[in-house]
């Protein structure tokens, strides 16, 4: 027997609620670590792209994150100057940035991620394997079609 799908207003709002509750202490262990350090959640971001994508472009880096150059420009100088991270020149095309995490920014971005690993983890145990598929199909579903693809099954 299937579930009625509960669309009213009264759902949505919750449904809403609990997005902004989730995210909202999901980021606070990982944002008192980086305001250690003088960062905020948009280095966060570019650490974990970075880490997660060695060797990604600065402009594959802008399109995953949606923001303006002069943001990551920002950012980026930051984290360079600090040491977290490396830029190289493409090997084939002379004028691409290729970014790396450094000893610095390798260490910061574990320590981040095991944070939210933790949380995560701990949420699947409480919810059951039933609840983990129809979480990711509802998270992958709120993401714009053409990014879906960016993250794996």
């Amino acid at each position: 027997m299937t579930k009625n799908l509960d669309c009213s207003e009264e759902s949505l709002r919750q449904a809403i609620e609990l997005l902004f509750y989730a995210y909202r202490d999901f980021t606070a262990e990982p944002d008192a670590i980086l305001a250690e350090s003088g960062f905020g959640r948009a280095h966060h971001r570019v650490i974990y792209f970075v880490g997660r994508n060695p060797g990604i472009t600065v402009s594959a880096l802008l399109d995953i994150l949606k923001i303006t150059k002069q943001s990551l420009a920002r950012v980026l100088r930051q984290l360079v100057d600090e040491g977290y991270i490396e830029q190289k020149t493409g090997e084939q095309d002379r004028r691409q940035r290729m970014l790396y995490l450094k000893g610095k920014g390798t260490r910061l971005e574990r320590l981040l991620t095991e944070q939210q690993g933790r949380r995560i983890q701990a949420a699947y145990q409480q919810a059951g394997a039933d609840a983990i598929d129809g979480f990711r199909d509802i998270l992958r579903a709120i993401i714009n079609t053409e990014d879906r693809g960016r993250i794996g099954d």
